[in-house]
C-alpha cells in the first residue's frame, strides 16, 4: 500500500502548526499542557503546540495504528510520548516503525515516538526514566546497605523497566535479592518471565497472578524492612482504589513509591498515613513525570538533553506544580 493510500485509510490530518502529542487515557488532566508551551518557549520551539490522543485501556489495535499512521504521515506531527498504552500500542503498530531500539525490542513497548531521516522510530524510555528517578530516591548502595527488596503492584511497562533497570545495575549493592511482580492479568507476568529468561541476573524474581487487595496486604506485610513497594498499576488515576486495602503494612523503614503525581492517589494517602508509625520515605510520581517527559521532548525534537537543561525545564515545571 502506498504512502497516499495509507494515510487516507487513517483519516491523517495535515497539520499547520509543528504538532506534538501525547498519547494516553485523560491527557487534558495533565500537568504537561500546562508545562509543555513552557518548555517550548525554553528551548526556542514556541511554535510547536501539544495534542492529547484519548484512548480506551487496551484500545481496539486500529486506534492505536490511526495515532501511530497520523505521526508518520503528516509532515507537521513531529512525534509523541505514551503513556498507558506503551505495549497495547507496539502489539498493534509494529509493523509501522522502521526502527525500535534495544529496550523497545526488550521491553516490547515504546514510550517514544519520534521521526529521523524518513523513518519512524520507537523508542522505550523507562527504563531511563524510571532509573533516574528510582536511583535519585535511593541513592547509591541503597540494597546492599538495608538488605531491602521490591514488591511492585502491576507489571506493565514502568513496572518492567524498572526491573530492567535493576537488573542492568553493575555493583551488587546497587541490586535488590528479590523483586516481586504481582498484577491483575496473566499475559503482563508471563511476558515479564519471558523477558527475564533472556536475561543473566541474579536477582530473584517471582511473578504473582492476583487480584485481591487483601492478598496484596499479605504480601506487602511479608517483605522485609527497607523494602521498596511500588504501584505502577495505574490504580488512583486512570482507574479507581488502590492495589492494598487501609489496613495493608507497609515494611519498617520503607519506601512507598507512587508511580501517579496525580488523581485520587489512594496508594500514596495510604502511605503518608503510615509514614510516621512506620518511618517510611514516601514519594509520588512527579520526578518521574519530569524525567520522562523531558527524555521524549529530547528525542522528539533532537535535543542535547544536558544537565544545564534538564534544570532549566525542571525549573520551569515546578512552576506549574507549585
Amino acid at each position: 500500500m502506498s504512502t497516499s493510500h495509507e494515510a487516507q485509510k487513517y483519516s491523517v490530518t495535515t497539520k499547520q502548526v509543528p504538532t506534538f502529542y501525547f498519547i494516553g487515557v485523560t491527557t487534558g488532566k495533565s500537568s504537561i499542557m500546562k508545562v509543555f508551551p513552557l518548555w517550548a518557549r525554553e528551548l526556542g520551539r514556541p511554535e510547536i503546540v501539544m495534542e492529547g490522543i484519548d484512548l480506551k485501556i487496551h484500545d481496539q489495535p486500529e486506534a492505536y495504528r490511526r495515532a501511530v499512521a497520523q505521526i508518520k504521515y503528516d509532515p507537521l506531527s513531529l512525534g509523541a510520548l505514551v503513556t498507558t498504552h506503551k505495549i497495547d500500542l507496539l502489539s498493534a503498530a509494529r509493523d509501522m516503525f522502521e526502527y525500535l531500539d534495544p529496550y523497545a525490542q526488550i521491553c516490547g513497548e515504546v514510550s517514544s515516538i519520534s521521526k529521523r531521516d524518513g523513518r519512524l522510530e520507537g523508542h522505550a524510555k523507562d527504563p531511563i526514566t524510571s532509573g533516574l528517578s528510582l536511583d535519585a530516591i535511593i541513592g547509591k548502595d541503597y540494597f546492599g546497605r538495608t538488605g531491602g527488596e521490591v514488591l511492585c503492584f502491576g507489571a506493565g511497562g514502568s513496572a518492567i523497566a524498572t526491573l530492567l533497570h535493576l537488573i542492568n545495575k553493575k555493583d551488587a549493592g546497587d541490586r535488590p535479592r528479590r523483586f516481586v511482580l504481582v498484577n491483575r492479568s496473566l499475559p503482563r507476568l508471563e511476558g515479564a518471565r519471558e523477558m527475564v529468561k533472556g536475561l543473566k541476573t541474579d536477582i530473584q524474581v517471582e511473578t504473582i497472578h492476583n487480584a485481591d487487595p487483601l492478598k496484596n496486604d499479605a504480601i506487602m506485610g511479608a517483605m522485609r524492612p527497607y523494602s521498596i513497594v511500588i504501584n505502577a498499576t495505574g490504580m488512583g488515576k486512570d482507574t479507581p482504589g488502590s492495589p492494598i486495602t487501609d489496613q495493608g503494612l507497609f515494611p519498617q523503614n520503607g519506601v512507598a513509591w507512587e508511580f501517579n503525581y496525580r488523581g485520587e492517589l489512594d496508594f500514596l494517602h495510604q502511605a503518608l498515613a503510615q509514614g510516621q508509625s512506620r518511618k517510611l520515605k514516601v514519594e509520588d510520581g512527579w520526578l518521574y513525570f519530569v524525567h520522562g517527559w523531558t527524555q521524549v521532548v529530547a528525542q522528539v525534537l533532537h535535543i542535547d538533553l544536558t544537565e544545564e537543561v534538564f534544570k532549566r525545564l525542571e525549573a520551569a515545571a515546578a512552576t506549574v506544580r507549585k
